[in-house]
């Protein structure tokens, strides 16, 4: 997801039939309530998803360093038995063969984390780094840090100065009314410019938050977690791979790369690959000031910063949605985009849209209902056997 500015949003009536009315409507008797047999069989799907989503959020993947995901994708694609390749933009591309063999529709994931790169490097080893995609000093705290060299990972911490200190330090300014930018940190390694380059760790080197520092974390039906932003939407894809069977088109499932620096391996197979429709698969921001709901009903974007999505396309999923009988809402967002609207706006796609999970932190320690995930692959399942 591309950073965010101001949103607006509208609801499709069938999000009436979200929990507060459920449970008016329950009182009346006119909607039963689960059974604890389907309460037990949503609990083992949220298990599931969980376990899946976990598994991908350990896999490191800041933008351009996706190799440790990447082999995870690999081998869940074929253990599901789908045809499965990485092109030369490094996406990996998995494909569901349909009836019709002359048309085709894609669903991508991006797989690329936000994180830090390597700028220089100081004589006594400190790192001076930058952001990478969307990231923020600040989110992530001073801590452990992984440092992705040519030869091995090695830790660091990311560091911001002591607190304990007057004026004469740039640190003071920090604690008052300046806000912490990335030429204020940096990170410590404690390791001589020698053994730093025996690593391989050099300017343009990744790092991402360490890997202990991401366990996803359980509260009730909601994750919480770094990295939802991609990895949630990459368990989709794995759910739709298992899911979709002999579709009347053939199905794409597109893990994207560099998606956070600028949609580069959609705009490479857009550009390769002739199709009908792309829907992207993104976290929608949940704050006070926009009116998106948390919880499990999905959002529908109609517009982002480069431009709006395809209406026909939108009613389609719309359709899909309701035939399923799944709520979803609606929404117009500025300061964002997704592969869809990127590939629609350099001409590469004529349909686009962006089916997302409302979600809080987002680019941070992110915050979803698995429901929302969940209730996407409905969707979307739903949608492919109908396109």
């Amino acid at each position: 997801m591309r950073d965010r500015q101001d949103v607006v949003v509208g609801k499709e009536p069938n999000l009436l039939r979200l929990s507060a009315l459920n449970r008016y409507m329950m009182r009346l008797g006119s909607i039963a309530p689960k059974t604890m047999h389907q309460e037990d069989s949503q609990n083992q799907d949220y298990d599931r998803l969980f376990a899946q989503i976990q598994e991908l959020v350990l896999c490191h993947s800041p933008s351009g360093w996706e190799m440790e995901v990447d082999e995870a994708l690999l081998e869940q694609f074929k253990a599901l038995g789908v045809e499965v390749w990485q092109d030369r933009a490094s996406n990996v591309i998995a494909k569901i063969a349909g009836r019709d063999g002359e048309r085709a529709i894609a669903i991508t994931a991006h797989k690329d984390e936000i994180g830090m790169l390597v700028k220089s490097i100081d004589d006594d080893g400190c790192l001076q780094v930058r952001r990478l995609g969307g990231s923020f000093p600040w989110v992530y705290g001073e801590g452990v840090v992984d440092i992705l060299g040519d030869k091995e990972t090695i830790s660091g911490i990311l560091s911001f100065g002591s607190r304990h200190v007057s004026h004469e330090s740039p640190q003071k300014a920090l604690q008052e009314d300046t806000p912490l930018l990335w030429e204020d940190a940096w990170v410590e390694t404690k390791c001589s410019l020698s053994e730093l380059a025996a690593s391989g760790v050099r300017p343009g080197t990744k790092l991402t938050i360490g890997k202990h520092r991401k366990q996803p974390f359980r509260l009730k039906d909601y994750i919480a977690s770094y990295t939802l932003d991609n990895k949630a939407s990459i368990a989709i894809l794995f759910a739709l791979a298992e899911r979709v069977k002999n579709p009347p088109v053939d199905i794409y499932l597109v893990a994207s790369a560099k998606e956070e620096v600028g949609a580069i391996g959609a705009l490479y197979f857009t550009q390769n690959q002739k199709l009908e429709s792309l829907i992207a698969l993104e976290i929608c921001p949940l704050a006070e000031e926009y009116p998106i709901e948390s919880g499990a009903a999905p959002v529908l974007l109609s517009q982002d910063n480069y431009g709006v999505y395809d209406e026909l396309l939108n009613r389609e999923i719309r359709t899909a949605a309701d035939k399923a009988d799944i709520p979803l809402q609606l929404a117009v967002i500025d300061g964002f985009g997704s592969d869809a609207s990127i590939a629609m706006k350099f001409g590469h796609v004529s349909r686009g849209a962006c089916l997302s999970f409302p979600t809080q932190n987002t680019h941070g320690y992110e915050i979803a209902h698995l429901g929302a995930i969940a209730n996407c692959i409905e969707i979307l399942a739903t949608y492919c056997m109908t396109v």
